[in-house]
Formats: C-alpha cells, structure tokens, sequence
C-alpha cells in the first residue's frame, strides 16, 4: 500500500452544514424550489452541476449557470468558521506523511474552490496529487482515481480510497481500488456498507492502526 486518497467534503473537510445553506440561498436567489436539507445532503460529493440535476430534476443549463454563480459567492463568502477540518485530520494526515504514505485528493468540489480550502487550511504540501470534479468525470465514475495512480504510476492494488459517501466507495469499485468509508459524513453506514468497504472508521485516529494491522506501510516513495 502506497497512497491513500481521500475525499474532501465530509471526509477531511467539516462543511456539509454550509453546502446545504449555500444550496438553499442560491435556490431561493434564482427562483428555484427550496430543496430539503436531506436532498442536499444526499447529492454531496458529486460534482455541482451533477448534483443540482438530481435535487432539481428539469433543470436547464442556464438555470444551472445562474445557480453555480449564486452558490459559489455564497459559500466563499460565508459566515467565518463556516467550514473547517474535523478534530484530528491535520495530525493524522501528517503521521502518514512521515510513514512515507503518498496523499491525494479526489473531490466533487471545483478546482478553485478546493484550492481557496487548501490555501485556508495550508495543506497544499500535504497531498501529492488532487483531482476535482470540473476537469474530469464526476463521482463515481472511476477516471479521477485513474488519473491520480496515472500521475504518481502507481496501479490499483497500491491504492487506498477513504470517503464518506456510497459515490467514493462505488467511484473506488469503478477502479478497482479498496475503499474504507468513514461514518461522521453524510450518507448512513448501511448506505455504505453495501460497497463492501474493508472498514469504516468512526474517528480519523483510528485510521492510522488500521493501516498498521492491515497492511505493511511502504519504506520508499
């Protein structure tokens, strides 16, 4: 085992909260339907424009266009403390830094919006590669996990996928890549567990000796 890639919203990233109320802001902005907290929450991790066709079914392009220029404002200039990572993630992200573990990114989020929570955060140095959902396919087809092991030439059996949503663990089964999925996301463990995750974390602590009793960490990069 070589890489562990991660999704970001849910996963590392606390902002499921401000995703949903950036939704209903724009929603009632472009004079569209209030979607219900849950719909929202159902379509995260996809890519917005994916997601935005489930919760409002019939959607035309331009409304879209109108709906991805409310929401985008809303959410950067969201109340502070709106987002931020779950206790823990930047101290175990760094332990598995030092045991020689590559690190990346795979997002339903837009390329400028997961560099503003990169740059916030400063965990640009941490991650080797990052892949976003407005320069590939979306969740869950399995070409933004492709691209990462093309980049850093690994194969699939070198990888490790962990999300919190049934779209990370279906895009890793797309791949061919195991997946552990985590369960203070947004989709209930059962929805998960129906993608045969080798585990699903309850903390981000426990990801490190999961690792350490499932697999031997890489002594080279």
């Amino acid at each position: 085992m070589r890489l562990i890639i991660f999704d970001w919203d849910g996963t590392l990233m606390d902002s499921v909260a401000h995703i949903v109320a950036s939704v209903q802001v724009a929603a009632s902005e472009t004079e569209l339907a209030k979607p219900s907290p849950e719909s929202i929450r159902n379509v995260v991790g996809l890519g917005l424009r994916e997601a935005l066709t489930q919760v409002f079914p019939g959607i035309t392009k331009h409304d879209i266009g109108r709906f991805v220029d409310v929401y985008r404002r809303y959410f950067v200039n969201g109340p502070p403390g709106a987002t931020a990572l779950f206790p823990g993630v930047r101290e175990v992200l760094q332990e598995l830094r030092q045991r020689n573990y590559q690190l990346a990114v795979a997002t339903g989020k837009g390329r400028r919006g997961l560099e503003r929570e990169l740059n916030v955060t400063d965990l640009h140095q941490t991650f080797d590669v990052t892949r976003c959902a407005d320069e590939t396919f979306s969740k869950p087809h399995p070409l933004m996990l492709e691209e990462i092991l093309d980049e850093l030439a690994l194969l699939p059996e070198q990888a490790l996928m962990v999300g919190d949503t049934e779209y990370d663990l279906e895009m890793a089964a797309n791949a061919n890549i195991r997946a552990i999925g985590v369960s203070w996301g947004v989709h209930a463990v059962s929805r998960l567990q129906g993608f045969s995750p080798l585990t699903i974390l309850d903390s981000i602590h426990d990801l490190p000796m999961f690792l350490d009793e499932k697999f031997a960490p890489s002594k080279s990069r």
